[in-house]
């Protein structure tokens, strides 16, 4: 039996109304020192640079993903009939936890390091020293290992995996709602409520009811959509490379700023949990100074927002116009031209290489979703097409 918390804890949350909080765990591990640097982490990394009002955390995001699970594991009753109560605070804690890793703009951070964010979560999870650690190790011994096996998809229980990272789980449901709302969009908006009635368990596997299978699709293109005309929208692209730029810089460049020495290679525990993007942007004020004329001037776009100019897919005349222009006026190609390549297909919301949606038809049989709904069947043809974009300097 777990400890309860003397009451319950409501907090309260633009998306779920409320999240509540009933065990002692989630209660400690919500208060640890790792789990209180995500107010720190932007959830959209550059994408505040668009859409002004995303300046939503990982710690918020966080939150919402386990009120879903919990909403899951407490409230559908084919889910909570077949797990224990141990495999409820697991799960519960492994969608809390999941993104503990992230550094500073997120995925940006990742191509500094050779550790993804996934590793350095289970890391923070597993140090002995870490808060998280304690708060999990004082609910149960092998608490750490089982929530660390359930990110890792090594757990023995496959369906705890599947509501945290799978084509239909809780991760995603929270950020496609959370950014639409905190973005002013309406992509990102599906019947999260008819998906929850509508999920059940079949042969040890989350599954959606027939009759839920409209809620999935929505589900579906609300990932589509926020995918291009948020996440991968070209100026906060241009804002993340203006960063990628600056470090590249900085690792050639004699300029040393103590704050961002830790970036540029692969940091411990103790380093990491310093390393937010307030850092990161006190770091890019003391470069305005420096003595380094490329560095200075990356710092002053990144801060300033004097973004890069971008075009979709130039003919080879435009791309030697745009070039010709830059050399003109004085500026080092390598600098200040990129190129980007991207696959049209590479952000497809559904695909069923790696797992698949179940839908569980009238004569309670499993069907893959691709089989019942012609909208995915739509999005599976789709033609596999290369895009290419160049950002370049301003004002040319």
């Amino acid at each position: 039996m777990f400890q309860k918390t003397n009451e319950i804890k409501v907090l309260r949350d633009p998306i779920h109304g409320y999240i509540h909080i009933s065990y002692q765990v989630i209660w400690d591990c919500l208060n640890a020192r790792e789990f209180q640097r995500l107010h720190r982490i932007h959830q959209l990394g550059g994408v505040f640079q668009v859409y002004h009002t995303a300046e939503h955390s990982r710690f918020a995001h966080s939150l919402g993903v386990y009120e879903i699970v919990r909403r899951m594991v407490e409230e559908i009753r084919d889910l909570s009939d077949s797990l224990d109560e141990f495999e409820k605070v697991q799960v519960m804690c492994a969608a809390l936890l999941h993104d503990l890793g992230h550094g500073p703009y997120s995925h940006f951070f990742e191509s500094l390091q050779s550790i993804s964010h996934e590793q350095r979560t289970a890391l923070l999870i597993l140090d002995e020293k870490s808060e998280v650690h304690q708060a999990l190790v004082k609910a149960h011994p092998e608490l750490p290992q089982k929530v660390v096996a359930i990110l890792q998809h090594t757990h023995p229980k496959k369906m705890l995996s599947q509501m945290i990272s799978s084509q239909l789980d809780a991760d995603r449901m929270d950020y496609l709602l959370r950014d639409a709302y905190e973005t002013g969009t309406s992509y990102g908006t599906f019947d999260l409520e008819r998906i929850l009635r509508t999920m059940r368990v079949k042969e040890e596997t989350l599954c959606m009811k027939e009759s839920g299978m409209h809620s999935v699709e929505d589900y579906i293109m609300a990932r589509y959509h926020m995918y291009w005309q948020v996440y991968l929208h070209p100026d906060a692209k241009s804002y993340e490379l203006l960063i990628q730029l600056f470090f590249k810089q900085y690792e050639k460049s004699a300029t040393t700023i103590p704050l961002l020495d830790c970036l540029t290679r692969d940091c411990t525990n103790e380093e990491f949990l310093v390393m937010d993007e307030a850092r990161l942007l006190t770091g890019f004020q003391e470069a305005c100074t420096c003595d380094d004329p490329l560095l200075k001037e990356y710092a002053r776009c990144i801060l300033d927002r004097h973004l890069l100019e971008w075009k979709e897919n130039p003919t080879a005349q435009e791309e030697q116009e745009i070039k010709a222009k830059l050399e003109k006026a004085g500026y080092d190609l390598e600098a200040w031209y990129v190129e980007e390549k991207t696959k049209n297909n590479a952000y497809l919301p559904y695909t069923e290489e790696d797992s698949i949606i179940w839908i569980l038809d009238k004569n309670q049989q499993l069907q893959c979703l691709s089989s019942k709904s012609e909208i995915v069947k739509a999005l599976l043809r789709m033609e596999n097409q290369l895009e290419k974009r160049i950002y370049y300097r301003k004002n040319l």
